[in-house]
């Protein structure tokens, strides 16, 4: 069989993203695949000395695809090498598919180990209800206070779980169900929908959140493919608008400390994820609500609360006088 190793890398890769779209891959994810390739092309090009352009599919080799993930390594934390490496591992392999190289090179580079899951909820027992609290008696200042939104904001990760990408995505049409019955059609990671419910204090939090809106736009558009939260000019919310309302909603409340390095908004999902955990839902429940493609991740929430509660047990001082006995 004749294989196609003359064909530039760029078109080879414009082919890939062609392929995949029948997968309905968010945008978020399609720019973190482009990313993920034109980074490791650059390296490439880097490598072989000339310009990144001129790269062609029979370039894609083991020892060249090594060097290159070498030197991308070396600037790049291990979770991001791990993205890369599989989005270069599916490239290759759709490569493969397309008669274009015989065999996938990836095997001969090294991948990371997948770091395990480890949860991150806020810390302190009362913190989310002091957050909530916080939010719902306006503690959060700025140029433009709202704390219908910030209190909805704050609810959507402590009492569903939802990733920031789900939250921003939620429209109108997304709060479904009869009064007393409501839920959260959500659509999460790889496109995959769940249905998340909520008690009638949730649903007030949204209706209020909603009054509030038509108060501040009442010229604004409210039908059912409408985004659900808004920034202050009526516009759907963006992901570092979100962020940011997150963390100054922590910073307000003066619970700063209390968020685990690098989490923030996540952190609510985890809070969400080890609440379930500690109050006996199962792991298949977490996963449910969760949205987690693998019964594993969920799995982790349960283990870690076992963890802590034994360290819990251990720490009480009675059992200095056991140890002595």
């Amino acid at each position: 069989m004749r294989y196609k190793i003359h064909m530039h890398v760029f078109a080879a890769q414009d082919a890939f993203f062609l392929a995949r779209r029948t997968r309905k891959d968010s945008p978020h994810t399609t720019a973190a695949y482009q990313r993920d390739l034109s980074g490791v092309n650059t390296l490439l090009a880097e490598t072989l000395s000339c310009p990144a352009e001129d790269l062609t599919v029979g370039h894609l080799t083991g020892a060249n695809l090594r060097q290159a993930f070498g030197l991308f390594a070396d600037t790049h934390a291990k979770s991001s090498v791990l993205r890369a490496w599989s989005t270069w591992n599916q490239f290759l392999t759709f490569c493969v598919a397309e008669d274009l190289i015989a065999g996938n090179p990836m095997g001969a580079v090294a991948r990371p180990r997948t770091p395990a899951l480890v949860p991150k909820p806020l810390r302190g027992e009362d913190t989310p209800e002091q957050l909530l609290t916080a939010a719902a008696e306006g503690a959060r200042k700025g140029r433009d206070p709202w704390p219908e939104r910030d209190v909805l904001v704050i609810a959507l990760g402590l009492v569903a779980g939802l990733r920031s990408a789900e939250m921003r995505t939620l429209t109108l049409a997304s709060v479904v169900g009869r009064e007393g019955d409501r839920r959260l059609h959500v659509r999460g990671k790889g496109n995959r929908d769940r249905s998340v419910p909520i008690e009638p204090p949730m649903e007030r939090i949204v209706e209020a959140y909603l009054a509030s809106c038509k108060r501040r736009f009442p010229q604004g558009r409210f039908d059912r493919d409408s985004a659900l939260l808004r920034d202050r000019h009526g516009e759907p919310i963006g992901r570092g608008g979100l962020e940011y309302l997150v963390k100054s909603c922590f910073r307000w409340a003066g619970l700063n400390d209390r968020v685990p390095t690098g989490a923030n908004l996540h952190a609510l999902r985890h809070t969400f994820a080890t609440r379930l955990a500690e109050d006996g839902a199962s792991a298949s429940e977490i996963m449910a609500l969760l949205g987690h493609a693998s019964l594993a991740t969920s799995q982790n929430y349960i283990e870690a609360t076992a963890r802590e509660r034994r360290a819990a047990v251990a720490s009480n001082r009675t059992y200095r006088a056991l140890r002595d006995m």
